[in-house]
């Protein structure tokens, strides 16, 4: 079997000093039209060649040095340390029909403020403040409420509903909210030292 090559040497600028390109194009069989590079160092008789490295694909195994030229961002963007196990969706329902107590018995049930809503599929009040009570003592990003639609949230709870707030609407909180709140606070305040004081 004849098989056919051309090869054409030249002096490889892009290595230091020394080092030759060789290419070898083949030119018949199944491969024809493919070139081979080889490089090589020094003149090819010298007794200290270096065996030519070749760049194109071939059935054996040989070595590859790799060269980094950048930073793999892939390890530095991993969390380390604690990290949040995941939650089950409407997790807050095992909750349900429980209520907190004293040493006296069952303490009073709590409602809800108006502007609050309760949000997704068969959510009661009860429901909804042990969603909000669990998510204001675990969380650690702003309380916000649920930020899809009513709709959208009760066609497909599994995909429009946000694990990490609790099963209200969205909630804003304006400027006026928190002066109603504040002006809330100092009643009561003044109440407490009345009493105090009357006692």
């Amino acid at each position: 079997m004849n098989i056919s090559i051309e090869k054409k040497r030249s002096d490889c600028a892009a290595l230091p000093k020394g080092w030759q390109r060789e290419e070898v194009i083949r030119k018949t069989g199944l491969s024809a039209g493919k070139v081979d590079v080889y490089y090589y160092r020094g003149v090819r008789s010298d007794a200290s060649l270096v065996p030519p490295i070749r760049q194109t694909a071939s059935i054996f195994k040989q070595p590859v040095t790799v060269y980094k030229t950048q930073e793999s961002k892939v390890k530095t963007d991993l969390k380390h340390g604690t990290q949040e196990k995941p939650k089950q969706l409407f997790w807050e329902k095992r909750l349900e029909g429980l209520t907190a107590c004293d040493a006296n018995g069952v303490i009073g049930t709590t409602s809800l403020p108006k502007y609050i809503k309760p949000l997704g599929p068969y959510t009661s009040d009860a429901t909804t403040i042990q969603s909000l009570a669990t998510a204001l003592h675990v969380s650690s990003q702003p309380i916000t409420g649920q930020s899809g639609s009513k709709q959208t949230i009760m066609e497909n709870p599994g995909v429009f509903l946000n694990p990490d707030q609790p099963l209200i609407a969205a909630v804003t909180i304006t400027k006026d909210d928190l002066r109603r709140q504040e002006e809330r606070v100092k009643r009561a305040r003044l109440r407490l030292q009345e009493a105090l004081v009357a006692a």
